[in-house]
């Protein structure tokens, strides 16, 4: 038997493997693309089949494609969207830009899987029926952004969040020396500076939902330019209803597709905010690796669970390997970022030309922080545990707790008494009773560390 066949198309014959479920405007592109190895994302494909197979419906409910080939179509695109097929999506992601050659991919495996079953379809004018590379692919970005965000980003974020909730609830009184410009400060607790990172994650949580709003308009019906030519007015909504029923997610259709097929904005601004995630993430990773450093020669304040062993050199070094994982994938992101911004401003008139890289980036970095997160939340924050010894330690010979006496003794006699505790190494409660006659009951009420966290002490003037 031959390994090949012969497929056509409006260009002519060409060799396709015979085997495969393709035809010959995807050998096309396999043939002229060989550029990265990189394929388009599982979700993007698992897009383009929930968008074909919505397509049908809405064009059989239209009166634009008869029920036998809509049905056929919508069992073979629904296989594509579970990923039955995927070893037949072998186009490069450096390809045409609009992502012409990755719709054809899904309109010529559709319709090799309906031919198989039983019914003949043609991939332009069944599969394709209403549709346009250009409003397809715009489509699938935003679809499986949003489900992507939804079904797996957005609940890690969330799981994340009630961690840092519990572990900061568990910590609430446990005082620790504050830090600003790495140097000693005035204390705060466990539970504040976990309630902090909290706080980040759900302003993210916030900005992230506020950007899949737009992105669940969709342009889909626009077709060619934007107009909708060759498209029936209604097949966009009926559309995005369909999509709306089988995913459980809200999808609606763009009040302007020229939009949504000559910009990638949503795009771009869902990536931004994952770029602030990421930022997020990034400071919350090092500041437990900050925390975690020594564990005799660092700051030593806490435990992270120890994972793996640390060097192939030094016997029982243990390191933070979950932050140093999170830090690179916050880089990832914020360069994922980057090459969606000047795709997104790569549109000339009615179409983007860079598309695919758009998919994979962005698809990319949700994925990444999906998992991250997770991560981070459980092998990392979970379990964690305080060196009460060397905290106490700390606090006891941090100077700056003269700061709360500020509107007892005056700056500058709290300057001077910090100074001496520095100069002499001593806890500042001890050169406190000799330099600001206070007794040592009175000092030790007003530099508790754990009131002290509680704020509405008056006096002193602002400063890092």
């Amino acid at each position: 038997m031959s390994d090949f066949r012969i497929e056509r198309d409006s260009m002519g014959e060409l060799k396709v493997p015979a085997d495969a479920l393709y035809g010959a405007q995807t050998q096309r592109a396999v043939d002229n693309f060989p550029i990265s190895g990189l394929r388009m994302p599982r979700e993007f494909i698992r897009a383009l089949g929930l968008i074909k197979s919505a397509a049908a419906q809405a064009n059989a409910d239209l009166g634009h494609l008869k029920k036998a080939p809509a049905k056929a179509i919508r069992k073979a695109a629904e296989r594509v969207a579970r990923g039955e097929f995927d070893a037949h999506f072998p186009i490069d992601v450096f390809q045409t830009g609009s992502g012409t050659s990755s719709n054809m991919n899904a309109n010529e495996v559709i319709a090799h899987v309906a031919a198989a079953a039983g019914t003949k379809v043609h991939p332009n004018d069944d599969v394709n029926n209403g549709q346009s590379s250009n409003d397809v692919i715009p489509t699938a970005i935003q679809v499986s952004a949003v489900l992507v965000a939804s079904e797996q980003l957005l609940p890690a974020l969330a799981h994340l969040k009630a961690t840092l909730d519990k572990r900061a609830k568990e910590l609430r009184k446990v005082a620790k020396t504050g830090r600003t410009h790495l140097m000693d400060a005035m204390p705060v607790t466990f539970g504040q500076e976990l309630a902090g990172w909290s706080a980040q994650v759900g302003s993210c949580i916030e900005r992230i939902g506020d950007a899949l709003k737009r992105a669940r308009r969709l342009p889909q019906g626009g077709t060619a330019v934007g107009t909708g030519i060759n498209a029936d007015a209604k097949l966009g909504p009926a559309i995005a209803a369909e999509l709306t029923r089988m995913t459980g997610v809200r999808f609606e259709s763009s009040t302007n597709y020229f939009e949504g097929i000559s910009s990638q904005d949503a795009a771009v601004e869902l990536s931004g905010q994952l770029k602030t995630l990421a930022v997020g993430l990034l400071k919350i990773a090092n500041d437990l690796r900050w925390m975690n450093s020594g564990p005799l020669a660092g700051l030593g304040e806490i435990e992270l669970p120890a994972l793996q062993p640390g060097s192939s050199i030094m016997p029982g070094k243990v390191n933070p390997v979950i932050p140093e994982a999170v830090a690179m994938v916050c880089a990832q992101v914020i360069g994922n970022d980057a090459t969606i911004t000047i795709a997104g401003q790569s549109g000339n008139f009615q179409l983007n030309v860079m598309l695919p890289v758009v998919a994979l980036n962005l698809l990319q970095s949700l994925e990444l922080l999906a998992n991250a997160t997770r991560a981070l939340a459980d092998k990392a924050i979970a379990g964690f545990k305080v060196r009460s010894g060397n905290i106490e330690q700390a606090l006891a010979r941090n100077p700056i707790l003269v700061t709360a006496l500020n509107s007892v003794i005056g700056y500058d006699k709290g300057a001077a008494t910090a100074k001496q505790a520095y100069k002499e190494g001593r806890p500042i409660i001890d050169v406190a009773v000799e330099t600001t006659g206070l007794s040592r009951k009175q000092l030790e009420q007003l530099l508790d560390p754990v009131a002290l966290t509680r704020g509405g002490i008056h006096g002193g003037s602002a400063g890092g």
